[in-house]
């Protein structure tokens, strides 16, 4: 079958020293292929038997006939050394072709060479590697059916930290694989040998995080952003397989909307406390606004400044801007926390103003947010006065800076030139994200329970896109600002593996060159922080390139065009795949995949085993 594993070996060596792995990729055209093909042609002409028994062919002519070629692809070398069988990735001599002998090998040999690791050391099926499916070699299997099958191990070294593709079409089995990956990693994180809460402040151990054969140093944390739900929630198409069910202990799941299954948590944020995270989810839900109004509120900066001590005059202005737009939250029925206090800053002059025609207020110590609501509008309706106006004289700028109005017009409902808008009506369209509890946010349980080696499922099913991107993104920088910091005050950090269904829709794309965003960031420093990555999607031309190039393992099922196989044909030997990955049986071939791991050096046809709860 295209791509067997074939050893050649040298006929004139008395002790065989090595042995060369080709894959069978094509039958080969060899010089005397024209003639044989005329003279067969001649006897099928004449309708004489040419096989069996009744053969007509003389023993010469038969001979001739019995030659063929066979291209093959040259994987690499196995070789002795002190005793040990070890394998090269190349050929460090060669031969005429005729002085080789060609072996198709048999089960046990084959689960050697497609269980091959980096280390002599690891010995392949070991109690800590992951028995994750068989070699399959095409999508026919008359002939393979009747053959014992070579089993294929999962080392955990190739996961654990590393970055993982997997690439196919619709209902070719990507999940089921991802769902086995994970299986994996929770086996192999049963087997860790200390907590991360036992850590002895030895900076050495930070530096051991695997033994010889994988296992971990620290219970291995997983989290899984599930676009589609199936994580999560059982489904009719894969009844029995969420992970959820076959981990409810260990498994902690978030929703961004109110769920009726109670085992669900919700992503709420508190807008008052966390005002950047929720004027972002305001902004989104405006993205398709129009209105020169909204898109001045879009351009309001309420980024917290930093605390260096030489930004007096930023902190003044974040203040103001949250005061007024705390204040529209509450406008549209966001519920305030209780105790909280606003506090800002006014010019004296203009501080008296306002005092005079409300009343007096400390401003400076904090007010409540009806009272800043208060305080704001009377000073909005005479913002025309003679103190304002001589504040503008001598500082060269009005008080009520852009961002100022533009958050004003929302809280009035009322342009500057009179016309009326809806105005902080459009922050409903959010409200159900928002708690006025002052616990601790669900990134710190999050972050706490991954630390643990525990499973988080993030079910974006039922959120806007936007509002996926926003929570994605959110987590995952949370996460990997807590690694660093750990990084940097020589604290271990456990494996945290990422799981991304439908990485399309939350990855850069192929063409965006922004590194510094938080996917790129853990596919190229990831590593460091013992941070893994796994990502599914349909098209390989779907993510950025500066992900793909920094990814280990790779697992690719059906491709339908040729655009997606050209751009594959960039890495690894997966241009010798490249025909049958356009063919597919839907009956037959779910989890067919052509793998290749960290610790193998070339390309292997595996078909995945199916993940079961039971």
């Amino acid at each position: 079958a295209q791509g067997t594993f074939l050893l050649a070996f040298y006929d004139n060596e008395e002790i065989v020293e090595e042995a060369i792995l080709l894959r069978a990729l094509s039958p080969a055209k060899l010089p005397t292929d024209s003639a044989n093909v005329s003279s067969m042609i001649e006897y099928y002409k004449d309708n004489l038997p040419t096989t069996g028994d009744k053969s007509k062919l003389d023993d010469f002519t038969k001979y001739e006939f019995s030659f063929s070629g066979l291209e093959c692809r040259v994987l690499g070398t196995f070789y002795r050394k002190e005793g040990r069988i070890e394998f090269g990735a190349d050929l460090e001599n060669f031969y005429s072709a005729h002085h080789y002998s060609v072996y198709k090998v048999n089960k046990n040999v084959l689960g050697f060479i497609v269980n091959q690791r980096d280390s002599p050391d690891i010995v392949p099926g070991n109690p800590n590697e992951f028995d994750f499916g068989y070699v399959r070699y095409s999508s026919s299997r008359r002939f393979q059916s009747k053959e014992d099958s070579a089993r294929v191990y999962m080392n955990p070294s190739d996961l654990l930290g590393k970055r993982t593709a997997l690439f196919g079409m619709t209902r070719t089995g990507k999940s089921n694989s991802v769902k086995k990956i994970i299986e994996a990693t929770v086996q192999i994180s049963s087997k860790s040998q200390d907590k991360l809460v036992n850590f002895n402040g030895d900076i050495e151990e930070n530096l051991k995080p695997l033994d010889i054969n994988g296992a971990p140093k620290y219970p291995v944390g997983q989290i899984i952003f599930d676009i589609n739900g199936e994580y999560a929630n059982a489904n009719l198409q894969d009844e029995g397989t969420a992970i959820f069910e076959k981990y409810k202990d260990d498994t902690i799941k978030y929703s961004i909307l109110e769920k009726k299954d109670p085992t669900f948590r919700i992503m709420k944020v508190n807008f008052y406390m966390d005002i950047e995270t929720g004027f972002s989810y305001i902004c989104a839900a405006l993205d398709e606004e129009t209105g020169d109004y909204i898109t001045s509120l879009k351009v309001v900066d309420l980024k917290k400044p930093p605390l260096d001590g030489n930004n007096f005059g930023d902190w003044i202005k974040y203040n103001r801007n949250k005061a007024i737009y705390s204040c529209c939250l509450n406008k549209a029925g966001y519920k305030v926390p209780a105790g909280l206090k606003l506090k800002f800053k006014a010019d004296v002059k203009i501080k008296e103003l306002i005092d005079e025609k409300y009343k007096n207020l400390d401003i400076s110590n904090g007010i409540d947010v009806l009272e800043a609501e208060n305080w704001f509008v009377c000073a909005w309706e005479n913002r025309n006065d003679e103190i304002f106006q001589n504040y503008k004289k001598s500082t060269g700028k009005d008080w009520f800076s852009d961002e100022m109005k533009s958050l004003m017009v929302f809280l009035t409902q009322k342009k500057e030139n009179g016309q009326i808008v809806s105005g902080y009506d459009k922050f409903k369209k959010v409200s159900q994200m928002h708690t006025h509890t002052t616990d601790a946010s669900f990134e710190v349980d999050i972050t706490k329970h991954i630390r643990e080696g525990g499973i988080v499922i993030i079910d974006l099913s039922q959120g806007n896109p936007v509002y996926q991107r926003i929570f994605s993104e959110r987590i995952c920088r949370r996460i990997f600002s807590d690694s660093m910091g750990r990084f940097t005050e020589s604290i271990p950090n456990n494996f945290i593996q990422f799981y991304f269904e439908e990485a399309h829709n939350l990855f850069p794309k192929k063409d965006d060159k922004d590194l510094s965003q938080i996917y790129n960031r853990i596919a190229k420093e990831g590593a460091k922080l013992n941070l893994g990555m796994t990502y599914a999607t349909q098209e390989v031309s779907s993510i950025s390139s500066n992900i793909l190039k920094n990814t280990q393992n790779w697992f690719i099922a059906h491709l339908n065009n040729d655009d997606e196989t050209r751009e594959l044909k960039k890495y690894y030997d997966f241009s010798d795949f490249t025909d049958s990955l356009t063919r597919f049986s839907a009956k037959n071939d779910k989890g067919f995949v052509r793998m290749k791991t960290y610790s193998n050096p070339f390309v292997v046809p595996v078909q995945i085993d199916k993940f079961e709860v039971i």
